[in-house]
């Protein structure tokens, strides 16, 4: 059985047959705090560093997870089911074996999208927790939330606090403090790009990277999809989330490119050629205003590894290339000689874009959108949220560009009724200092995702990281923080600037309900005491029904 999955090229959308499977007075307003930000998530490793970005996030893990047509135009596809609640996902720190399975399984499970060649099979725990979950559970009250968190919110070292907790079953907002206020979001602006992704992108659409021939040159062009994943890696040195990659996750195969190619070559007589490369496909500068050469790499449609001068480093901000784009080109070119082809000079940027009716040599489709998404929360990677964020500005009819992104995200979260006053978006990533969002906004999106009328939006709660198991909570909620019997039970987006800590997520409390919520600070105090001064507050909710 084949089963038809969407897939995003330089040229556009079309269908791929798969085998089936802040000011002062808010919380770090905008345009305060450092540079660069949720690198910081390292867990203390790096500290509060400056002049570490965003990426910061991904460093909190033990290991790091995931033909033509208009480039503009939204792919159509039927709705997909909705997709059923369950019990609450993990139950106790204490059962860590199983817990720890179970977490990683549902951490990759999405029920987002219509049935593709990557559907996976459902997690033992549900993502969500039934809303009648727990005998005749009642919902918190504000005043008994009220209670349950005086203590832990007087805490000096959370600095000035903004929060909001909200029932996950339907968004009802159960407390607020500050809960209106716009605040600096950090790496959490990563789950604003993802619900507007996956509202304007299928959740099966695939970023393909193809080779074709030109005819202007009498060579081949290597066209960039927008997949900043491609690897160059053989594959059994191809990890995910620190592991190795199984078909599901796995990157596309630069040499499996290569190979295609020289085999389409070879049989017509061809071995050897000139090669260029297409990046049209965004536009605007490649590099973020906080482009530090580490935490992201230069933006472009075309590269491979993310960027990174070593491949299968895992350092927490790793070195990258100058010129990705170029950088692809000539590992592409080595790849072609290993097969017998050889690239005359060396690779140059294309004179203009590929047509769109230009045979193609050979193609290689990135995991599915659903699985990007997922990939990039747990893991907090900023290369891979401009990446997607481009992907919905180019399905939005915007600029495939860091303003033109920020658009098309403001507009689709507006489209879906997301209340937008305060909320001020500049990247995809949230590496930018100028972001704001109140908390109220980031329950909202995470009320969005949990909701039975948008099941496509699922990977936004699939992909958050497990506290104290996966992702940038791998190393939070742990032994010594005072919120290790949380552990399992928090499901959240980290987010951190030089100053600024953030953390919006799912919750369980003793009553079996999934609450929302959302936990904006700015702060002078080391970054692991501010961090588990939020992470109490968190495991408070999960330790009361608070009514």
């Amino acid at each position: 059985m084949l089963v038809a999955a969407t897939v995003l090229g330089a040229g556009g959308a079309f269908a791929l047959p798969s085998a089936p499977p802040s000011g002062p007075a808010s919380p770090g307003g905008p345009g305060a705090g450092g540079t660069r930000g949720d690198q910081d998530e390292s867990n203390g490793r790096r500290g509060d560093r400056e002049n570490r970005g965003d990426k910061g996030d991904r460093s909190e893990e033990s290991g790091r997870p995931g033909s033509s047509g208009s480039g503009s135009a939204r792919p159509s596809t039927t709705p997909p089911p909705t997709a059923a609640s369950g019990p609450p996902a993990a139950a106790s720190a204490s059962t860590s074996a199983s817990a720890s399975a179970s977490a990683s399984a549902s951490a990759s499970v999405s029920a987002s999208a219509k049935p593709s060649a990557v559907a996976r099979p459902a997690p033992a725990g549900a993502v969500l927790a039934a809303a009648e979950a727990g005998p005749g559970a009642g919902l918190p009250t504000a005043q008994g939330l009220q209670q349950a968190l005086a203590t832990v919110l007087t805490d000096q070292n959370l600095g000035t606090v903004g929060l909001a907790v909200a029932d996950a079953a339907d968004g009802q907002l159960l407390y607020g403090k500050g809960e209106n206020t716009a605040a600096t979001p950090a790496s959490t602006t990563k789950l604003a790009t993802s619900v507007a992704a996956l509202s304007l992108i299928p959740g099966d659409t695939r970023l393909a990277t193809r080779v074709v021939k030109n005819a202007a040159t009498g060579g081949i062009t290597l066209v960039g999809g927008g997949d900043p994943t491609l690897t160059a890696l053989p594959a059994d040195q191809v990890q995910v989330a620190g592991v190795p990659a199984d078909p599901d996750t796995a990157p596309a195969s630069l040499d499996a490119l290569a190979r295609q190619t020289a085999a389409a070559l070879k049989a017509a007589g061809t071995t050897t050629v000139v090669l260029d490369y297409d990046v049209s496909l965004y536009t605007g500068p490649p590099l973020h205003k906080n482009h530090d050469g580490e935490n992201i790499a230069a933006v472009t449609p075309l590269m491979v590894d993310e960027g990174k001068v070593d491949p299968k480093s895992l350092a927490d901000a790793p070195a990258r290339v100058t010129d990705p784009a170029g950088a692809a080109a000539e590992s592409f070119a080595n790849l072609l000689k290993a097969q017998g082809v050889t690239v005359q000079g060396r690779a140059k940027a294309a004179a203009a874009p590929a047509a769109a009716d230009a045979p193609v040599l050979g193609r290689v489709d990135s995991p599915t959108m659903a699985r990007l998404v997922e990939r990039m929360l747990t893991t907090s990677d900023n290369t891979l949220a401009e990446a997607i964020a481009r992907q919905a500005a180019i399905a939005a009819h915007q600029p495939a560009a860091f303003e033109g992104a920020a658009t098309a995200v403001t507009q689709e979260l507006t489209r879906l009724g997301v209340p937008m006053t305060g909320v001020v978006l500049n990247d995809g990533s949230g590496l930018h200092p100028g972001n704001a969002i109140p908390p109220a906004v980031l329950v909202k999106l995470l009320g969005l995702a949990a909701s039975a009328q948008h099941p496509t939006l699922r990977p936004v709660l699939t992909g958050l990281p497990i506290a104290g198991f996966t992702g940038t909570l791998g190393k939070r909620f742990g032994a010594g923080s005072g919120a290790a019997d949380a552990a399992g039970l928090v499901r959240a987006k980290t987010g951190s600037l030089s100053g600024v800590n953030t953390l919006a997520g799912t919750v369980v409390d003793a009553d079996g309900r999934q609450l929302a919520f959302a936990l904006m600070t700015r702060t002078g105090a080391p970054v692991d005491t501010a961090r588990a001064a939020m992470d109490r507050v968190v495991a408070r909710l999960a330790a009361c029904g608070c009514r």
